[in-house]
């Protein structure tokens, strides 16, 4: 069968693969329109496992909303350059992630709009962005009387940025929703500058305090100090620990007095909402993971292999 300019933009307009990808599949497939997306499909699914070994480092997270305010989900796609990040077809691509993941718990394996799952679908832009897309974590908070606040910081479009913050709030009385999440907002913009690890004093583990502990009696045993006044010392490092580390013990940032424990007992006060911080989770984008080192040439010659 030929292949006519026609059908070679059909099967394009379709899979928005390359022109001569698009006529190189028809040819192998005599003409036919559906066994030719198949081929480029595996075509992609190849071109993926290819640069699967290439690190991943960049790219954006996003966040979506439900319309209550009550569940939120956050989304960490990775690319290799941030070039493809703002690309538009991954931004359309990640945002529809973020909404599935606000419904789903395994996000890779659930159905995309096209049909394909998540995976099929990033595996299929990895064969035209020619860069490796891995799909980090997701994360969803649900509140039962509250809300979920939401921050990205620097964003590059509404919900997409390098720094995501998901804030769950329960409340113990009726709450103004709009006055919750402006006072929400607040503390995840809090949480991104000061970065917490853990939410409040009990929730760190024993361990971690002792090995705090630990750390400054050695010191102050080098220092030649009476083991009273390590014990002192001991005690001031993990006051200071738990300012640093601990969200309800850091400063507000807005602030720069009150303490967020005692900023949520004034909002508390103030609104009689008996609002009480549920959990948080901050993303920062590509955090953890390692990026070789590689010199321009090698890194322009891997794009094009």
């Amino acid at each position: 069968m030929e292949v006519t300019a026609l059908l070679v933009k059909q099967l394009r307009d379709k899979t928005s693969a390359g022109m001569m990808d698009c006529k190189r599949a028809l040819l192998e497939n005599n003409g036919n329109l559906e066994a030719a997306e198949e081929y480029l499909r595996k075509k992609g699914l190849m071109d993926a496992v290819k640069k699967s070994s290439r690190t991943a480092a960049d790219g954006l997270i996003a966040i979506a909303v439900s319309e209550d305010k009550k569940m939120a989900s956050m989304v960490e796609i990775n690319s290799e350059t941030d070039f493809v990040a703002r690309n538009e077809k991954f931004q359309k691509m990640l945002g529809e992630i973020a909404k599935i993941a606000l419904k789903a718990e395994n996000v890779i394996d659930e159905k995309f709009s096209s049909g394909k799952t998540v995976k099929e679908e990033i595996d299929q832009l990895i064969s035209l962005v020619g860069e490796n897309l891995t799909f980090r974590r997701a994360k969803r908070g649900e509140a039962v009387n509250g809300l979920v606040s939401t921050y990205i910081h620097n964003a590059v479009n509404p919900g997409m940025g390098k720094i995501g913050v998901l804030l769950h709030l329960e409340a113990e009385k009726n709450f103004c929703p709009e006055k919750l999440d402006e006072f929400g907002r607040k503390i995840s913009m809090h949480i991104a500058a000061a970065n917490p690890t853990y939410l409040s004093q009990n929730c760190v583990p024993q361990l971690v305090i002792e090995k705090e502990k630990e750390i400054i009696m050695a010191q102050a045993k080098d220092l030649g100090k009476p083991e009273n006044i390590a014990e002192k010392m001991a005690e001031g490092r993990v006051k200071k620990f738990f300012e640093e580390c601990v969200l309800l013990e850091q400063i507000f940032v807005m602030d720069g007095k009150l303490k967020i424990r005692e900023a949520l007992d004034a909002f508390n006060k103030e609104t009689g909402f008996n609002v009480k911080i549920f959990d948080f989770t901050k993303y920062v984008l590509g955090e953890g993971i390692e990026k070789g080192e590689t010199n321009f040439a090698e890194e322009v010659a891997s794009f094009i292999k």
